[in-house]
């Protein structure tokens, strides 16, 4: 019986023999990839590599060896593609990418849309990011803040798309797939929820607590204190600051911010009521322009993919192959469609950059449906 170094003696002879046909195969791939270039042809031909992977499965015995070769092929024709989509783009056959490069946003003369009314959180992150003097109105629903820029009422709009302790704003995604409007920019603020109520109003007599849901669950330790009061979910945590105001009911508070509080002369009962003390909210800045900044660093994406096994994880090899870094992905079910979803990512990159480009042109041949939500 061979010993163990015997045995990978014979494996390191086998691998100089693989690592030879693998060079081989890859300059037969590069000539392919020549003639695609000068022909137009697609690079992605799935009825090719389907084709492939059944006739190298017939060639080896054994179920796991069957599994195992045509994984391995999926992995040789994906590195065949990756190196076509690099020659395509080096011919410059990526074309252009309908997004102009700009050097700044024109923040001072821009119209800019929130969602929520006069001391909501997306008002604070719009002053945040505009400044305090910028020229903005508000509307009732995201939707409406999509409409708005999308009909040309407004230039830009700021609208929360991920809290650090609740999670993903999941409509901002469908509305970003919907609409032809695209992210340029992003700001992130603190959530710093307190509990307001009339001047003078006590902890004592309070009966009813107004907020957002997500802020009221944001605030559940501190609420639960109080069994007695009743918790009552409205729009956001502004509408509760002005509900109190207009009801003119000591026994009511709001679960709102210390901002809200002052637009509407509550009092702040309780401060710092998070249940997690480093809550932050990001809000994207949106618009029905093409756009993207020289400095622009983060790049989000969508895209669909078929219902089958190992459909994923090819396309997130474009990505690791051109040594991009992915920091967000997220799936939300296709209307429609059962058991099929869209994939939204956020990745590290400018549409300026080849890697980016090389990546794209990939994901375009290899997805369905994909849209450069924005780079910024």
């Amino acid at each position: 019986m061979a010993t163990l170094e015997e045995l990978r003696k014979q494996l390191d002879t086998i691998d100089d023999q693989i690592v030879h046909l693998y060079e081989e195969r890859m300059r037969v791939c590069e000539a392919v990839g020549e003639y695609k270039v000068q022909s137009g042809k697609k690079v992605y031909d799935q009825t090719r590599e389907k084709a492939k992977l059944a006739d190298v499965a017939s060639k080896v015995s054994g179920e796991f060896n069957k599994k195992g070769v045509q994984e391995l092929y999926e992995q040789l024709m994906s590195m065949s593609r990756k190196l076509q989509y690099r020659q395509l783009v080096q011919a410059g056959a990526l074309g252009r990418l309908p997004f102009i490069e700009v050097d700044s946003l024109e923040k001072e003369t821009a119209r800019v849309v929130f969602q929520g009314t006069e001391g909501a959180y997306g008002q604070a992150a719009m002053k945040h990011y505009f400044g305090e003097n910028c020229n903005c109105f508000h509307v009732h629903t995201f939707r409406d803040a999509m409409e708005a820029i999308e009909d040309g009422a407004a230039d830009y709009a700021v609208l929360p798309i991920e809290n650090s302790s609740a999670g993903s704003v999941v409509e901002m995604y469908d509305l970003l797939e919907e609409f032809e409007n695209y992210i340029v920019g992003e700001t992130i603020i603190p959530i710093t929820h307190t509990l307001s109520g009339l001047p003078g109003a006590k902890l004592t007599d309070l009966k009813k607590i107004y907020s957002k849901g997500i802020a009221l669950m944001q605030a559940s330790h501190f609420l639960d204190e109080h069994a007695d009061w009743q918790k009552i979910s409205v729009v956001n945590t502004a509408v509760a600051a002005k509900k109190v105001l207009e009801e003119n009911d000591p026994t009511q508070a709001a679960v709102c911010s210390a901002y809200a509080a002052q637009v509407y002369g509550l009092e702040v009962l309780a401060d710092h009521i998070n249940n997690e003390k480093d809550n932050y909210t990001r809000f994207i800045i949106v618009t029905n322009q093409k756009i993207f900044l020289k400095k622009a660093t983060k790049i989000s994406i969508c895209f669909e993919l078929p219902h089958e096994s190992g459909s994923l994880y090819r396309i997130l090899s474009h990505f690791i192959y051109n040594d991009l870094n992915m920091s967000r992905i997220e799936s939300r079910p296709m209307e429609g469609k059962s058991w099929e979803y869209r994939f939204f990512v956020d990745f590290e990159g400018n549409l300026a950059n080849p890697a980016v480009k090389n990546a794209i042109r990939g994901l375009r041949e290899e997805a369905r449906n994909l849209k450069i939500l924005g780079n910024y």
